[in-house]
């Protein structure tokens, strides 16, 4: 009745915990997940995803995604960020950053201009920062009409 055909025998969950070799990351992922609550920084060259609370600095070298129960207490630094949850922190984005519908942000957002996405619906309250070209910046806060000018 059972007697079928065994075709390498079944697949053993050590073979996909076995550690990919030092320095290889790409599908390098950590998940927070709902009801976790982490206290101190975190650190990794790949992906973060925060489902749970996250109280201190994050520094994820390729991503950071925040789910829409997700939440930080601290800055986050990263190359893309896609934000559903809420940040009471610094978000700094070198490349992409999304603010998606249910995003609450409390702090400052630095992005690209021609790589920051906010979703109608979405809260930000505190300061925008443009990253770019040196020769694009906006003019120092000291130049209104109560500052000294030069003649």
């Amino acid at each position: 009745m059972f007697g079928g055909k065994k075709e390498g025998g079944p697949t053993v969950a050590r073979d996909k915990a076995t550690p990919a070799p030092r320095g290889v990351n790409e599908t390098s992922m950590s998940l927070i997940g709902p009801g976790m609550r982490i206290v101190g920084d975190l650190i990794t060259e790949g992906t973060v995803r925060v489902e749970g609370r996250i109280e201190g600095t994050i520094r994820a070298g390729k991503a950071v995604v925040i789910g829409k129960e997700g939440e930080v207490v601290g800055d986050v630094h990263t190359q893309d960020a896609v934000i559903g949850g809420r940040v009471q922190g610094t978000v700094i984005a070198e490349s992409r950053l999304e603010l998606q519908a249910t995003a609450r942000i409390e702090g400052q957002i630095s992005a690209r201009a021609q790589h920051l996405v906010l979703e109608e619906g979405c809260r930000f309250n505190g300061q925008v920062q443009m990253l770019g070209d040196e020769g694009q910046r906006a003019l120092p806060a000291s130049t209104g009409p109560d500052s000294p000018q030069d003649s």
